[in-house]
């Protein structure tokens, strides 16, 4: 009887505890789910951010529930946000948005959806950079490694190469032809290799030119550098000297002789025939030449021509080819003098706009190897001006063999 009394007393207790955990589960629903389960609105798919100058481009899909009304992207801590409606179709739905004003820097953005009840779905994270003053002022225009004028009146561009990370899109180049024609050119990028031909350039003309920049693949915006000028090298030989190789000459004596107008020869460059040649001599079809063999030196020897007309303001290159054979103590060098009176002497060089030694053996009782070459120097004017261009020498004698040096040819470049 009491076993069944105990059991009697168990059966009480559990009910009780069921009773009263049926009460707490009642109030819970009460307290938390009075408006039926929590509704999570489907999530947008596909998201990709864009990165862009001070901004972002957001895009994604809508592929299920079609319930949802707007979506919201939030950034800046959540401080921030912009709300987009959106009426569902019965397909996929896009999203697009652009988002403004933002700083540079990495950007981290959530989005939600809403439905109409205000029912929010879970969030999507994502990030991205964005792009601005910092990132421009990190970039510089592609060099040019020559801009030159080709025989057949165009100006060639020879590009540096770059890396495939480099994120340079394009060249935009403006330029007037000889027609007086103005140009704007895009030229698209290639990582090596690259050259770029203007037709009917105008020579002594420059270049202006400015690269843009992608910071990424995707990007939206593109990031141009400042436009800046680049000289084309153009050879102006022949509208300001003439008489430049092979050169012609004015007096003969089989071989030696002196150089036809406009050239002029001062008296100490004629160490021939008693003073009455120098400067000139028949081999190669006519070259600039002075020779010593024979005990016959040159000291301040000067042969040169002023420009026929003023040089405009601008960079210059003088080039020349040459060979020569040249014993210690003897200097030669091609000069470009202002004005058009002539070149200095030796001990005056340094007054000249620019200068390039042939040779200069300082070594007493040597000789110098030969030397087969081309060689230049640069001047710049500031204000346009006659010019003397011309070669200056002190060449010993020293007997058989001596010295001697051949100039066959001189230009002159506007760069």
């Amino acid at each position: 009887m009491k076993q069944h009394q105990n059991i009697a007393l168990y059966i009480i207790a559990l009910m009780l505890l069921i009773t009263g955990a049926c009460t707490k589960i009642d109030a819970y629903k009460d307290k938390y789910l009075s408006n039926g389960s929590i509704v999570y609105p489907g999530r947008i798919d596909s998201v990709k951010i864009f990165s862009g100058r001070n901004r972002v481009k957001v895009t994604g899909l809508f592929t299920s529930d079609p319930k949802i009304v707007k979506y919201r992207i939030f950034w800046n801590s959540k401080r921030d946000s912009v709300e987009v409606p959106i009426k569902r179709t019965t397909g996929v739905d896009t999203a697009k948005v652009i988002i403004n004003n933002l700083p540079e820097g990495l950007m981290s953005f959530e989005i939600r959806t809403y439905d109409a009840q205000g029912n929010i779905s879970v969030p999507v994270d994502t990030a991205a950079n964005v792009y601005g003053d910092l990132y421009q002022s990190s970039i510089t225009n592609r060099p040019m490694l020559n801009a030159e004028m080709q025989p057949n009146g165009s100006a060639l561009i020879t590009w540096a190469d770059v890396d495939k990370n480099s994120g340079i899109v394009n060249m935009e180049i403006k330029y007037v032809d000889k027609f007086s024609k103005s140009h704007d050119t895009v030229v698209t990028s290639a990582l090596i290799g690259l050259t770029t031909s203007l037709p009917n350039f105008q020579p002594g003309n420059g270049i202006s030119y400015s690269t843009a920049y992608l910071p990424n693949p995707t990007a939206i915006d593109k990031f141009n550098v400042a436009y800046q000028t680049h000289s084309v090298k153009a050879e102006v030989t022949s509208i300001y000297l003439s008489n430049t190789g092979p050169f012609q000459r004015a007096t003969y004596d089989g071989r030696w002789g002196t150089l036809a107008a406009p050239w002029i020869t001062n008296a100490a460059a004629k160490n021939k025939d008693g003073g009455t040649n120098g400067g000139y001599s028949s081999d190669a079809g006519g070259v600039i030449n002075w020779e010593t063999w024979g005990n016959t030196p040159v000291t301040n020897g000067i042969v040169y021509q002023p420009t026929s007309s003023p040089l405009p303001v601008g960079n210059y290159i003088v080039s020349f080819d040459e060979y020569s054979e040249i014993q210690a103590n003897s200097s030669v060098y091609c000069v470009a003098a202002a004005g058009g009176n002539g070149i200095p002497v030796l001990a005056n060089l340094s007054t000249a706009l620019g200068s390039v030694s042939l040779f200069n053996n300082a070594v007493v009782g040597t000789t110098s190897p030969n030397i087969n070459d081309t060689r230049s120097f640069t001047f710049t004017l500031t204000t346009p001006q006659i010019v003397s261009i011309g070669f200056l020498g002190n060449i010993i004698g020293n007997g058989n063999p001596g010295s001697y040096f051949q100039v066959k040819n001189i230009k002159l470049f506007k760069n």
